[in-house]
């Protein structure tokens, strides 16, 4: 399992555009392999004394974050799922996306310990990988 994260600034005003967009979104990368996407919206996102995800993407008023993350089955998956992307017009940006992807942070993770689902048996060789379901 490897995991891809989003954290992105998105008008209060394009929740509909933004899950729009994630949705079609999601059905092209299930096409590359992605086995699952969560977009997530803003309900209690606390300011920090020293950071926190508004001040990370530069939040303006009336912004709200996602958090998002991508499920796929390996690094290598994911690698060649953005090859594909580069030459597939569908993931051409256009210019009425519903955030600001400049401020866009992103990210690849590899799990050390998951609850909740089964190990999808992604661990290096040599590697364990833990997991705290029951």
């Amino acid at each position: 399992m490897y995991v891809a994260g989003f954290i992105i600034p998105v008008s209060e005003g394009q929740k509909a555009a933004y899950r729009r967009w994630a949705e079609k979104s999601a059905q092209l990368l299930r096409e590359l392999g992605c086995l699952e996407i969560v977009e997530s919206w803003e309900d209690n996102v606390p300011d920090g004394q020293s950071t926190d995800f508004r001040r990370a993407v530069d939040a303006k008023p009336g912004e709200k974050i996602v958090f998002s993350w991508q499920i796929w089955p390996d690094r290598a998956s994911v690698d060649t799922a953005e090859a594909q992307m580069r030459d597939d017009d569908r993931f051409d940006v256009p210019g009425d996306i519903p955030f600001d992807s400049r401020r866009l942070i992103l990210g690849g993770f590899e799990p050390i310990c998951t609850m909740g689902r089964k190990e999808t048996g992604s661990a290096a060789a040599g590697e364990s990988s833990s997991s705290a379901t029951p």
